[in-house]
């Protein structure tokens, strides 16, 4: 093999071998994997309905229609 052979089959060995020492230095536990989602699905998509995004007018609504119907359900529970 000629000198440039070398060189380029050293450096791409290097860079492999930095590849793999990356992938496995993770080290410690990864909280964010074991954490349990935080934020409910009724939270979530109030967060969506905020944002500028195509549809998210529609979520906005239908969680207000949500409430409304909550709200009405919950005055016939209570009627004697």
């Amino acid at each position: 093999m000629t000198d440039e052979r070398w060189r380029r089959a050293r450096t791409w060995t290097v860079a492999a071998s930095l590849v793999a020492l990356l992938g496995c230095a993770g080290g410690g536990e990864d909280t964010n994997q074991l954490d349990p989602d935080t934020l409910t699905r009724r939270q979530k998509d109030s967060i969506l309905s905020t944002l500028p995004v195509p549809g998210a007018g529609a979520v906005g609504k239908a969680l207000d229609a949500a409430d409304a119907a909550r709200a009405r359900a919950e005055r016939h529970d209570t009627i004697r």
